[in-house]
């Protein structure tokens, strides 16, 4: 609990990174002597960095040991953010800027990492914690920006930057473990072959990229369009008050480690299920009174938060159930599709929003909900790996204990035919885990 305690707190304090220049745009274009519309290039510069290191360094975690990879990266953040702190040149910062998101993919190699030290009876509480924290990082970074820059400088805020990276360097020395490398004949290319091929071979894969996909457009979407309709009739709220409902978010944040519990019982594909239905209720709570009364959408805020969240953590423990030799890649999968999620809610959500009112825009993505339970149902919860749709295996609803599997398990072969999928996940915790795509 105190390592994965670690990794969350870890996650928080660097995914920060991407964040603190939101608040200070304004402030920034002051000490540039430059337009709005020059320094808006910074945040997406930030984004663009991060999303490369996504697919180009994360998947690394399969082929190089983790601890050396973190503290490697958590340095060049470090130092790198020194840079900003004293530049007075505008294309020198955006640089900065870039390099600083490429180099802050930490929280996604430790999400992998969590999930491989945890046994797997407890493995959905690993990952909700750092996942916890890693959106705690989002939120906080946020709120510290634009208080410290509204009674000191924007200087300071990345010499505080500084000097937190410096601290996430010391702990991550201190307690990371020397996690022995999993892939040691892996190359470079081998990486990008074998996540393409697991995509297009792996039918889970698909099923959790699309689902996704999806859930990340409407939460993206929530966000985006909810200051829209707080800020015009029938509220009215100033921009202190709209930031307000961060916190409500928050706390949907905050209460999903004690779900993760529950999650480690569950089958993941129920859970998946079960939130993603929760999820269209609350979506059809905004979609029916979000626009005339103020409750629902402090309801939805809560809800739409909580069990997005719990989605996620869903369907991180199921895609990393699908090899253990591979989490680091299959990662890297998850939150491309994630990255792919947000390019659409938001032009998508902003132009139904302007285009047809806020009643449309959350009509439209109730129908994205029940997109991604369509997308699930197609394949049972323990329909065989190499299947693309069927329920073979039947509907259990609990995970099977590890004191049962023995009664279950009668080959040494995970991709035998007669094998479904929750026992292949529960022998791969316990042998080895599903023969690594190659």
């Amino acid at each position: 609990m105190l390592l994965n305690a670690s990794f969350g707190i870890g996650s928080t304090l660097v995914i920060a990174n991407l964040y603190y220049c939101q608040p200070i745009l304004i402030q920034l274009s002051a000490s540039f002597h430059v337009t709005y519309d020059e320094v808006a290039r910074i945040p997406t510069l930030v984004q663009a960095g991060f999303g490369i290191g996504l697919l180009f360094i994360t998947p690394l975690g399969d082929m190089l040991r983790r601890r050396q990879l973190i503290l490697l990266l958590v340095v060049f953040s470090a130092t790198l953010t020194i840079g900003l702190a004293i530049t007075n040149n505008l294309l020198v910062f955006e640089i900065i800027s870039f390099l600083i998101g490429l180099t802050s993919v930490t929280p996604q190699i430790l999400i992998p990492l969590a999930a491989d030290l945890a046994p797997p009876a407890r493995r959905g509480s690993a990952i909700s914690i750092v996942l916890s924290g890693y959106l705690l990082g989002i939120l906080i970074a946020r709120v510290l920006s634009g208080i410290v820059a509204n009674f000191t400088s924007w200087r300071i805020v990345y010499c505080v930057s500084i000097g937190v990276q410096s601290i996430v360097l010391g702990g991550a020395y201190m307690l990371l473990p020397d996690y022995p490398v999993k892939n040691r004949d892996l190359s470079y290319l081998g990486i990008f072959r074998s996540m393409a091929k697991y995509f297009v071979t792996e039918p889970l894969v698909s099923q959790i990229m699309l689902t996704n996909w999806a859930a990340s457009a409407c939460y993206t979407n929530w966000w985006v369009t909810l200051t829209f309709l707080l800020g015009g009739p029938p509220y009215n709220y100033s921009t202190v008050v709209i930031g307000l409902f961060g916190l409500v978010g928050m706390l949907g944040v905050i209460a999903m480690p004690f779900f993760g519990r529950l999650l480690d019982r569950l089958v993941p594909w129920w859970s998946i299920i079960i939130s993603t239905l929760l999820l269209l209720v609350f979506q059809a709570v905004q979609t029916g009174a979000g626009g005339i009364n103020i409750a629902a959408v402090v309801i939805s805020c809560f809800g739409l938060d909580l069990f997005r969240q719990t989605q996620t953590v869903s369907l991180s423990t199921l895609i990393f159930s699908i090899s253990e030799t591979a989490r680091s890649r299959l990662n890297a999968l998850t939150i491309i599709s994630l990255f792919l999620g947000q390019i659409t809610g938001t032009p998508v959500g902003t132009d139904v929003f302007v285009g047809y009112g806020w009643r449309a825009n959350s009509a439209l993505f109730m129908a994205m909900y029940v997109f991604q339970l369509v997308v699930f149902i197609i394949r049972g919860p323990h329909c065989p790996s190499n299947r693309w749709y069927g329920y073979e295996g039947g509907l259990e609803f609990w995970k099977i204990l590890p004191s049962k599997q023995s009664h279950l398990i009668t080959s040494n072969d995970p991709e035998s035919a007669g094998c479904v999928d929750v026992v292949c996940i529960e022998k791969s915790d316990a042998k080895g885990g599903v023969d690594e795509l190659r």
